[in-house]
């Protein structure tokens, strides 16, 4: 067992355990047994905090079993290896190297060298501190709408599922319904932009806070990684919202309608949930053809390392980014804030940006042969290969948005989004890392060699 097979392991008994649990009985509404693949596909969904769903989360399923998709929602956001390590830490038990080796491969950073158990505390300690702020302030806009005890839940579920990314919604169509909320608007975007920025971040964001409140005179320096990350979440968030604006502006579907204020709040709640939270405001299927390639962009882009969203993240556009500019600069390194980046670094953008476009393209080709061949129904139902690439690039970049033809797809293609899906919550490396198995260093140093490129 290689630390990648431990972590794409790990996901497939908590995907099971919740398959399990949400087929019985005192799951569903009515009280009858789920149907297998339904109970499949929304664990999947719910432990890659994805969002996308063949039935009804909140009429389908009884308060049980909407919370124990609720439970696995957090279980993924947070990780297998986080949730494994924090159990074992509540336990009073020491975990060995192999487990720290693990933390490390999922979060993709070299925390060897620090108190691993104090990482975990403060993850533990981020997710609940935003959670419960989330809870508290959208409690008054469901409990004035909906009671205090379901206000309360409703508060609950869409909190914790707008933290880790998730897009889950017990409202039928989302959050269109609250399209006009000023609070809601604000808050769920905040809890999906911070649970995608990463930990990392959040905890030089803090540690700048005290610093500024404290006056402290030594110059505080931010890492690489914190001014990537800000400035390419800012720009894609900002650009996103004025796009959206645009494009959408005369659409009597989505935008068309709306006030100049409901516009830019749409807009803006469409830039921020669109990087892999999955909940909407308006129609998707109803978007200008414009407006669904500008979603498939940002869904495919995602959000950022150690977050709890998908997509290729925002280093990676970076990096590449930074890589054609040098190249048509005529430079031989690439740099960013006075940075050089790492050769070996750009070749993991690299083969990142190259197998995830390979995954989705493959499974699209697929989907679409099994829909066009053995089910020609779903074309001639009105059924694109537009909605199908979306519905793919969604379920990889565990985004969640839907064009509306989840529940249309026939049971081969549902399974294969399911291994979308997962893929995508593991990620591409370590799927394929734990595919290959070990890795086994080169021994022998070939010569240079040029070739024609472009």
């Amino acid at each position: 067992m290689t630390i990648a097979r431990t972590i794409c392991c790990g996901f497939l008994v908590v995907i099971a355990v919740g398959t399990l649990l949400l087929m019985l009985p005192f799951a569903t509404d009515d009280g009858s047994w789920n149907s297998p693949l339904v109970a499949l596909f929304t664990a999947t969904s719910a432990v890659c905090v994805t969002g996308l769903i063949v039935v009804d989360t909140g009429s389908d399923f009884s308060f049980w079993g909407q919370l124990i998709i609720l439970l696995l929602i957090q279980v993924g956001g947070l990780g297998y290896m986080t949730t494994t390590t924090f159990l074992i830490l509540l336990l009073g038990r020491r975990f060995d190297l192999r487990q720290k080796l693990a933390i490390q491969e999922s979060f993709d950073r070299p925390f060897l060298h620090g108190n691993s158990r104090t990482l975990i505390r403060s993850i533990i300690a981020t997710t609940l501190v935003f959670e419960i702020l989330g809870i508290l302030l959208m409690l008054n806009v469901f409990s004035k709408k909906y009671g205090t005890m379901k206000g309360l839940w409703y508060a609950i579920f869409h909190s914790i599922s707008a933290w880790n990314n998730a897009g889950f919604s017990l409202f039928s169509d989302s959050l269109t319904g609250l399209d006009d909320s000023l609070t809601i608007n604000f808050i769920i975007p905040l809890l999906i932009i911070f649970g995608g920025i990463g930990y990392q971040v959040i905890m030089e964001l803090y540690m700048a806070i005290v610093h500024f409140v404290t006056r402290k005179r030594e110059r505080l320096v931010f890492s690489l990684n914190f001014k990537v990350v800000i400035s390419t979440t800012a720009i894609l968030l900002l650009s996103g919202t004025i796009i959206f604006f645009l494009v959408e502006y005369p659409n009597p579907d989505t935008l068309g309608n709306l006030d100049l204020r409901g516009k830019i709040l749409t807009a803006w709640f469409q830039s921020v949930t669109t990087r892999t939270a999955g909940f909407n405001s308006i129609d998707i299927g109803s978007m200008t053809f414009a407006g669904l390639l500008l979603t498939i962009g940002l869904m495919f882009i995602g959000a950022s390392p150690s977050g709890t969203g998908g997509g290729i993240k925002t280093t990676t556009l970076r990096i590449l980014t930074n890589c054609t500019r040098s190249v048509l600069r005529g430079n031989d390194e690439v740099v960013m804030f006075e940075r050089e980046i790492s050769v070996p670094l750009i070749l993991k953008a690299v083969a990142v940006v190259f197998g995830s476009t390979n995954m989705v393209v493959l499974i699209t080709f697929l989907i679409y042969l099994n829909e066009g061949i053995f089910h020609p129904s779903f074309f001639e139902s009105g059924g694109t290969s537009l909605q199908v690439l979306f519905e793919v690039i969604s379920a990889f970049a565990t985004v969640g948005l839907s064009a509306g033809i989840t529940d249309k797809l026939s049971a081969i293609s549902q399974l294969l989004l399911i291994l979308t899906m997962y893929t995508g919550r593991v990620g591409i490396l370590v799927f394929m890392a734990a595919i290959a198995g070990e890795t086994r260093p080169r021994v022998v140093q070939y010569p240079e060699e040029t070739l024609l490129v472009g």
